[in-house]
């Protein structure tokens, strides 16, 4: 069987390689089959199972009763067994174990002594599930929660490791021909190679092995050349923190996976394991407190590195520029005060896009390197850097790397190695590149395996040199050479993953309400500190709320790519963030209008409102005011135009007031919205506004994630009416009309077209009841509007995308991601589209499209059925949008004058305004006795500005994201105010010392 083949076969030499190691079961003439040698069962098995998910100490003073082999546990969900578990000795973690990938096991002892004892007790916690939760035939399938689960084997056995260091140099070689190819010199070697030591190994004589190992030792310590491309290898574990399991199963997941990572780092001194979420630290401090002290051990010795900042890896499209504040200043102070650390590296490998405001939030939070992955996901366009610099909206600028592996969760095998090396794009510019190995998304990380496979290519020759390394070492090696590199400026569009923007809309409601929310509760805080010494700023309870609100912005469960079990999470925190919050501003409200009687207004922005606002008694008043509260019923807002509805002879009802006239068809349409002052119309000659259109929505593969072009061919206008158009309301101050549509059998729409007086827009109060599947519900407004490009409002700022689809970049954006506005002008006049909960756009030639919801099937087969409620707006205008203050009335949409009781005696009070209706005061907080302000320029221009203040302002420093103030950097306080000064789009955060 060992005879010497002749050479020239080639094909043979390999296939006898590869079947001397992978004949599994025919342990009588092949290596793997030699892997473990004597067994025995386990002296006895006894169980219990539960339904939810238990502390170690609560599981092992159960009731254990006898478990045999083959009977079931379950059902899913429940903790009890199959595919990941936990191993517990001395009441401490000790090891994970999974059956999938490579399967991990625990090793009782290196080498059983007669001292030790030969009997020991393990206790395994087993969960119903695995590493990717419970789908059914497929990974994003919905969870069969019936599903019932058993332990078909439980034995001892001796691992012979000196058969796994053959098995992964036989592995490693053959690898090395497949990837370099036999007919390549360094691939005919490790061929060669590998036949001779099948030649020398004899499966029944293990001490033949060392002669084997010598031969590929040999092989491997033949180094290379100074012009190698060097590999940067660090273990990950990339864990959702929610995704195809609840938050509950991610505690143990990161429980599973880290301590495996410790076990590892015990035998391994050179091993560095980059570790994000200062979230998934939080839980495993709090629930293995054992495990978090050897966490800090191998974080002081430099192996175990926290990385990114941030408190959770967040989507990067969704939430507001000060929720992906607070992500870095909770996640940077957690990993600060935990570990006397911040995170040098913003670590986002797996997110649906990049908004283009990113990188100075990251400078402003101290952070000038990015690693990031998904892009090379992209569906159309290959994106043409792996190592550059992005420019971000202000100009900004972070050195950043894509592993040019495509991928953050590899097994560092030959063929990760050499696709790292072959794909780089930026060859000449770039010789460094990152390689992340570990399983990931559901966790489970290094394993010895790939560790093995590392230490043997550190320097060999034919493939790149291979080292250990950390980020900060790897871009300090970037920095080396980075006159060299391009830049890539503006947003980095991931053309994929777009249906994220609209799917679970329930979730998107919860996050833009408590971001609203904790906005007003930190600005009545604030001023109810200054109007009232006594009052307590409520700073644990806000951090509380805000880490909740942050956790649900993790790139799963914004972006509704997530369970059902984690919907219901999700909606559960919103809902404690509600409750809680309504509190912590009514007290705040309270504590500013001294308790009164008096019926008054709080103003959470920072500029004069004139609207109708709903009070108790279901009346509409007018309001007004900046920061401050104000007696609305003893001084009303003049208006010089009050609403007028009449019917008109052909069913439609013309609506006006003053600023706006529409004409409303019988179905809900528009068939006229007029600008009065400028004579000019709005809606596009022979077409409808407010339209409702139906698509048919069916994804190649991820569903919840996915919205394809070719939908685009599937339109349908939503036509059958079952109330025509009705006048709700005719008051002087508001009007209201409302019409009901019937999209399908199972489906609905009622809507309330809202016109109030001198209001420049006109809202849309929408109800759906949505029970459709693999349909896409969007509301259109055709124009008369030329421009090439549209507008819309991202995180502090706003950017342009093309309305043409010219190239297959312009193509890929069919559907796009805004804020609370988007913008189509040209000059000197436009239409803009607000909405209170939307993030879906499309503007192609002169439609303006908003989406509204849509109806996936996976991971979440009940996916946004049920009643959604929410609310757009239309604006005409002249001017560019700056000038017509469409970011203000978006802002007004979101932030409701609230309605608050007074002392008699109080009057109107303005805390803060500035010059410059470019400058948008966003935030307003307590920090130990001062103020925080963060104000944006949110034009697009460079100016000065003045902060005008009522507050006994004594000092005032510009101070970073983290906020952290530069002694060297007073602000400039006049007479007038503090001066500033903005640069297109800059971020600008105050200490304020009084």
């Amino acid at each position: 069987m060992y005879h010497q083949p002749v050479l020239k076969n080639r094909r043979t030499l390999f296939e006898r390689a590869e079947k001397f190691i992978s004949e599994v079961y025919f342990t009588d003439c092949n290596l793997r089959g030699q892997l473990y040698g004597e067994s025995c069962p386990l002296e006895s098995i006894s169980s219990f199972s539960s339904p939810n998910r238990i502390t170690f100490t609560e599981g092992s003073q159960q009731s254990f009763l006898p478990y045999k082999l083959g009977d079931t546990f379950g059902p899913t969900w429940w903790t009890c067994c199959d595919g990941e578990a936990m191993i517990w000795r001395d009441e401490q973690p000790v090891q994970s174990l999974t059956k999938e990938g490579e399967k991990t096991s625990y090793i009782l002892s290196q080498c059983l002594k007669d001292e030790e004892p030969h009997s020991v007790t393990l206790y395994v916690e087993l969960a119903c599930n695995a590493l990717f939760g419970a789908g059914q035939g497929s990974t994003i399938a919905p969870p069969d929660p019936h599903r019932m689960f058993s332990v078909q084997k439980a034995e001892l056995s001796v691992f012979n490791r000196h058969v796994r260091e053959l098995l992964t140099d036989f592995e490693m070689l053959i690898d090395i021909v497949k990837e370099l190819g036999e007919g390549e010199q360094r691939g005919y070697q490790a061929l060669f190679t590998a036949n001779e030591m099948v030649n020398l190994c004899d499966p029944t004589d293990p001490s033949s092995f060392s002669k084997a190992h010598s031969l590929a030792h040999s092989f491997f310590s033949q180094r290379n050349g100074e012009s190698q491309h060097t590999i940067h290898a660090m273990g990950h574990c990339h864990i959702d923190s929610a995704w195809l399991w609840p938050y509950e199963e991610t505690i143990r997941k990161c429980g599973r996976s880290w301590v495996t990572v410790i076990r590892l780092m015990e035998k391994n001194p050179g091993f560095v394991f980059a570790c994000s979420q200062a979230q998934q630290f939080q839980w495993v401090k709090s629930w293995y407190p054992g495990l978090y002290s050897q966490i800090q051990h191998y974080v002081k010795e430099g192996q175990f590195l926290p990385v990114g900042g941030t408190w959770v890896e967040m989507d990067g499209n969704l939430p507001s520029g000060e929720s992906m504040v607070r992500q870095f200043l909770e996640g940077q102070r957690f990993f600060n005060q935990e570990f006397g650390i911040y995170c040098k590296e913003f670590w986002l490998p797996d997110t649906f896009g990049y908004s283009a405001q990113l990188p100075q939030i990251m400078q402003g939070c101290g952070i000038s390197n990015f690693l990031t992955q998904k892009l090379s996901w992209n569906l159309v366009n290959s994106f043409p850097h792996h190592t550059f610099f992005w420019e971000g909206l202000d100009g900004s600028k972070v050195l950043t790397h894509f592993p040019p592996g495509d991928s953050y969760e590899m097994k560092a095998k030959v063929q990760d190695l050499v696709k790292t090396m072959k794909n780089n794009k930026d060859k000449g510019r770039a010789n460094h590149s990152v390689v992340l190995f570990g399983f990931g998304d559901g966790g489970g990380g290094p394993t010895q395996l790939m560790l093995d496979r590392l230490n043997r290519v550190q320097d060999t020759d034919g493939l790149p040199r291979v080292q250990m390394s950390s980020p900060d070492k790897f871009f300090a090696q970037l920095q080396n050479d980075a006159a060299l590199l391009c830049t890539w400026a503006g947003e980095l569009f991931l053309e994929l993953h777009n249906g994220t923007y609209t799917t679970q809309a329930q979730i998107k409601l919860g996050n833009r309400q408590c971001e609203v929310l904790l906005h007003d509760i930190e600005i009545a805080s604030s001023l109810a500190l200054c109007r009232n010494r006594a009052f307590q700023y409520p700073v644990e309870n806000l951090r509380k709320l805000w880490r909740l609100l942050l956790l649900n912005q993790f790139h799963d469960v914004l972006p509704g790519s997530c369970i059902e079990m984690v919907v219901e999470d999700a909606l559960k925190y919103y809902e404690e963030i509600r409750s809680e919050g309504a509190t912590l501003l009514h007290e705040a409200c309270q504590a500013l209008g001294s308790k009164g009687t008096k019926a008054g207004v709080f103003n959470s922005l920072p500029w004069e409102r004139h609207e109708v606002i709903q009070i108790q008694d279901g009346t509409a008043k007018s309001g007004l005011g900046k920061f401050n509260i104000l007696h609305i019923f003893t001084k009303y807002a003049i208006f010089t135009f009050l609403c007028c509805l009449t019917f008109q002879t052909d069913g439609t009802v013309l609506m006006e007031n003053g600023i706006l006239q529409t004409v409303i068809n019988k179905d809900g349409t528009l068939a006229s919205l007029r600008l009065i002052g400028a004579n000019r119309e709005a809606i596009a000659d022979g077409c409808h506004g407010n339209q409702f259109v139906m698509f048919d929505d069916v994804p190649l593969y991820w569903d919840a994630w996915d919205v394809m072009d070719y939908h685009l061919q599937t339109r349908k206008p939503v036509l059958e009416v079952v109330q025509h158009v009705r006048v709700v309301s005719s008051e002087a101050l508001r009007g209201i009309v409302s019409f009901s549509l019937r999209i399908s059998d199972k489906s609905t729409v009622t809507q309330e077209i809202v016109m109030d007086a001198m209001c420049p827009y006109l809202k849309f109060n929408t109800e759906v009841k949505w029970a459709e599947s693999h349909k896409f519900l969007k509301v259109e407004f055709p124009v008369r509007v030329h421009s090439p490009n549209a507008t819309y409002e991202i995180q502090f700022g706003h950017l342009q995308r093309p309305t043409h689809r010219n190239t297959s970049w312009d193509w890929a954006r069919f559907e796009v991601w805004g804020h609370k506005w988007a913008d189509l002008s040209e000059h000197n006049f436009g239409v803009a589209l607000l909405n209170d909960c939307k993030y879906g756009y499309s503007v192609y030639k002169n439609t303006m499209t908003l989406s509204l919801l849509r109806a996936p099937k996976a991971p979440n087969a009940n996916a946004d059925i049920g009643t959604h409620r929410f609310t757009y707006a239309v604006v005409p205008h002249t001017g560019s949008f700056q000038d017509a203050a469409v970011i203000q009335h978006a802002y007004n949409l979101n932030y409701p004058l609230r309605s608050i009781q007074c002392s008699p005696d109080a009057i109107p009070w303005s805390a803060f305004s500035v010059s410059s209706a470019a400058v948008i005061i966003e935030t307003i907080k307590e920090v130990s006795g001062a103020f925080i302000v963060r104000l944006y320029e949110s034009h697009g221009s460079s100016l000065s500005a003045t902060l005008c203040t009522a507050l006994p302002v004594r000092e005032a420093w510009h101070c970073d994201l983290l906020e952290r103030h530069d002694p060297t950097q007073p602000a400039q306080i006049t007479s007038e105010g503090i001066t500033l000064n903005f640069t297109p789009f800059k971020i600008v955060s105050l200490l304020l010392i009084l």
